[in-house]
């Protein structure tokens, strides 16, 4: 079980340093495909700060998620995993909500799943 939900972990931190990817450095068409938003929306200078700020946040977050899994050791470290994935969820449904369905799937399912298994050790 410990393994699965390592394992889950590296997937959503690496999957969030590729949400700052293209928040922060992706093209405007990427970006809105990605987000499922209006490209004239996104090519305005104040999505695009609003993205780039977004993208530090998503980048940060995974970061925190890879490091803490090798800084923390035992219970602590599935502690700490156990709280990244409640804001993850938290926010990938508020997210599911106000920005497109997709990101149920995509970020808050994962994150509900490996904070099920974690909880279950």
């Amino acid at each position: 079980m410990q393994i699965a939900v390592i394992v889950l972990s590296v997937i959503i931190g690496i999957e969030h340093i590729g949400f700052m990817y293209i928040e922060m450095f992706g093209k405007p068409e990427l970006q809105a495909k990605s987000f499922d938003m209006d490209l004239d929306f996104v090519q305005q200078p104040a999505a695009q700060t609003a993205l780039k700020n977004q993208g530090i946040y998503n980048g940060a977050l995974g970061a925190m998620l890879l490091i803490s899994l090798f800084v923390f050791i035992g219970d602590v470290k599935f502690g700490v995993v156990e709280l990244i994935m409640m804001f993850i969820a938290i926010v990938g449904c508020y997210g599911g909500v106000t920005v497109s369905k997709k990101i149920f799937f995509v970020q808050m399912t994962p994150a509900l799943i490996t904070l099920a298994l974690s909880m279950l050790i």
